[in-house]
C-alpha cells in the first residue's frame, strides 16, 4: 500500500525492451534506496513495480505488457523524470489516502490555469470512470493523492475534474513540468468505487425483480384474455353471490306473491278484503 505522498523524483537511467516486457532502470533520490531490497514495491508515477535489482542509488524494475499499454510507462524515454514513493510501513502516517498502485485509466491534461501561488489542472476523463469521482473526494494522479476541487459529468458518462496544486506539491513532484496535452496515470479511490458499485448492483437487482414480476402479471393477463376469446364468453365479473341471486330471481318469476282469492298482488300496503256477514 502507498500513502499518495510522493517522496521524490527519479530519473530514467536506462530502458531495455523485449517482447512483452520492458525493464526500467531508475536513478533514485538520495537515501531512497536505504534498506530497499529486491522484491520490495515502489510506486513509479503511481504504478506499483517490484524491485528486481538495487545498488548505488539505482533500482531496476520490470513493466509487463498490460502496464505498458494502460499507463505512461510504456512511452517512457531515457532522461524522463517520474514520481516515486516506497511502500508504506505498518503504522506509518497516511498523509494522503490509501493507494494500491493499480492504475485504472490514463487521462489527458487539457487545461492549466495559474492563479497566484497556485496551479489548477483540468483533466478529461472517459466513461465510465466519472461515476467514481465526486467534489471534495480523493483521486491519485501519477502517484500523488489529490483532492477533487470540481467535477463535471456529460450525458455519455464522460467528463472532467479539476485539482489545485500547492507550491509544495509542485516542488516535490514532476507536476511543475507538465504541459497541456500530457497523459496522466489515474487511480480512483477504492472505497468510493466499492460503495458506488454496491449501490448500482442493489438498484439493478431491485429493478430486475420488479420487471420480472410485471412480466409475469402481463403473461397471466394474456392467458386469461386468450381463454375468454376461445370460449366465446366473458368470465363472470359479479362474483358467485350475485350470480346465485340472479338464478333465484329467474326461478321464482317476478318475485311477488298474489293474495289469496283476490288475484291482486299482496304487498306491504295491501289489505285483505273483509268477509261479508
Amino acid at each position: 500500500m502507498f500513502t499518495g505522498i510522493v517522496q521524490g523524483i527519479a530519473t530514467v537511467k536506462a530502458l531495455n525492451d523485449r517482447p512483452g516486457l520492458r525493464s526500467v532502470s531508475l536513478s533514485l533520490p538520495p537515501r531512497f534506496t536505504d534498506g530497499l531490497q529486491i522484491g520490495a514495491s515502489v510506486s513509479v508515477d503511481g504504478v506499483c513495480l517490484t524491485v528486481t535489482s538495487v545498488g548505488d542509488g539505482n533500482a531496476d524494475f520490470d513493466v509487463v505488457l498490460q502496464s505498458q499499454s494502460l499507463t505512461t510507462l510504456g512511452v517512457l524515454r531515457q532522461g524522463d523524470r517520474v514520481n516515486v514513493e516506497r511502500a508504506a510501513r505498518d503504522g506509518a502516517e497516511v498523509g494522503g489516502h490509501p493507494l494500491s498502485g493499480h492504475i485504472d485509466f490514463s487521462a489527458s491534461l487539457t487545461q492549466i490555469r495559474t492563479p497566484p501561488n497556485n496551479r489548477v489542472w483540468r483533466v478529461n476523463v472517459a466513461a465510465p470512470w466519472m461515476r467514481y469521482l465526486f467534489a471534495k473526494g480523493y483521486v491519485a494522479v501519477n502517484g500523488a493523492s489529490l483532492t477533487l476541487a470540481e467535477v463535471h459529468r456529460e450525458a455519455d458518462g464522460s467528463g472532467w475534474f479539476e485539482v489545485w496544486l500547492i507550491p509544495e506539491t509542485l516542488r516535490n513532484t514532476t507536476f511543475g513540468e507538465k504541459k497541456a496535452g500530457a497523459h496522466l496515470n489515474v487511480e480512483i479511490d477504492r472505497y468510493t468505487q466499492v460503495f458506488v458499485d454496491s449501490i448500482r448492483e442493489a438498484i439493478h437487482k431491485e429493478f430486475s425483480d420488479l420487471a420480472h414480476s410485471m412480466k409475469f402479471t402481463d403473461a397471466a393477463s394474456i392467458r386469461r384474455d386468450s381463454l375468454q376469446h376461445s370460449s366465446g364468453a366473458s368470465l363472470p365479473t359479479g362474483g358467485p353471490g350475485k350470480m346465485a341471486m340472479k338464478k333465484k330471481a329467474k326461478k321464482s318469476g317476478s318475485g311477488k306473491l298474489k293474495s289469496r282469492g283476490t288475484g291482486q298482488p299482496e304487498g306491504p300496503h295491501t289489505k285483505s278484503p273483509k268477509k261479508k256477514k
